[in-house]
């Protein structure tokens, strides 16, 4: 049985779906996957055992972008059963060509609100497949899935200052280096970031560097998606804002920092992690859900500071 599923664009939504993803594989032990999605988001599935084919959508990037969806469509062939967890136009038109014998597009309307997007998409799939499943642990698989932690050395710190979606999302880079300069006699530390993060991380580095901080590396915009799998599942611990590696995290239990602000925390808060720390001020306007601080005062997240933080460890036990 070949299955058909498009995923989210964005990573830490991709990981939410490994789930719900995982039961469509319980209720059809021997079938195969298909996944479509963005070069990020796929990559999380390359080493799953029962991913049979990746395509990379790459249409947006094409001249004619619907004539490439359609090509994609027929490429694919005949399928027993198409989802995606997306909803738009483009999911529409790529599913009317799509030759399966069942097909289900995601509508988070028609679901419950104020729930972890989790259960959402797993309530697409109950809803779809007349099952009724309950999502367990998100699931990404590695090459590797062996520890590497080399014997005798010092616990290691990750922070992840990046945040796709936009500046609102983004806790300051001072604070994340106060905590790193507090935390680096028992911790080395690794900063994380995307392509388009260097800057922030830059930004920590000149401040290690002015408080004499030796016992770190700077990752940023350094690591595929796979080397970020890896280095965030070697973490004793991880301090980082709402987002993909947030999740990633998350699948492999590292005790972690979420630092939330104009998002919604009940939604999107790491799922069934027990080592989660979420820190967030409850504010009127929080959760606003914007790229950019409308108010032009971003207290949800410049009212955070790094003693919360450095608060919330000792209250853990993380540090003395």
């Amino acid at each position: 049985m070949n299955i058909f599923i498009e995923i989210p664009t964005w990573l830490g939504d991709a990981v939410m779906t490994t789930p719900a993803i995982e039961n469509i594989l319980e209720k059809y032990p021997d079938s195969q996957l298909i996944i479509f999605g963005s070069f990020v988001s796929t990559s999380i599935f390359k080493y799953h055992p029962r991913v049979k084919k990746i395509i990379i959508d790459e249409s947006r990037k094409k001249t004619f972008r619907y004539f490439n969806l359609y090509k994609i469509a027929k490429s694919i062939g005949t399928v027993d059963l198409a989802l995606s967890f997306r909803k738009n136009f483009t999911t529409k038109f790529l599913f009317y060509f799509i030759n399966a014998k069942e097909k289900y597009i995601y509508n988070k309307l028609k679901l419950k609100q104020d729930i972890h997007q989790v259960i959402r998409y797993n309530d697409f799939i109950n809803d779809s497949l007349n099952v009724n499943t309950i999502p367990n642990e998100l699931k990404i698989y590695k090459k590797d899935n062996t520890k590497h932690k080399a014997q005798g050395s010092k616990l290691v710190l990750g922070i992840n200052p990046g945040a796709t979606y936009g500046s609102a999302k983004r806790w300051y880079p001072e604070e994340f280096a106060k905590v790193a300069i507090s935390l680096a006699t028992t911790y080395d530390i690794k900063i994380f970031g995307g392509p388009t993060e260097t800057d922030i991380a830059l930004d920590i580095e000149e401040e290690l560097k002015k408080a004499n901080i030796t016992n770190y590396e700077n990752l940023a915009g350094k690591t595929s998606i796979d080397e970020l799998i890896e280095n965030i599942s070697n973490l004793d611990l991880f301090i980082t804002n709402d987002s993909g590696p947030m999740h990633i995290a998350a699948a492999f239990g590292i005790p972690t920092v979420a630092i939330f602000g104009p998002t919604k925390y009940k939604e999107t808060h790491q799922w069934n992690n027990d080592n989660e720390m979420l820190i967030r001020k409850d504010l009127e306007c929080s959760p606003c859900m914007k790229r950019v601080c409308p108010l032009k005062h971003h207290e949800c997240m410049s009212l955070i500071t790094a003693d919360d933080v450095l608060d919330k460890l000792k209250e853990r036990d993380y540090i003395n």
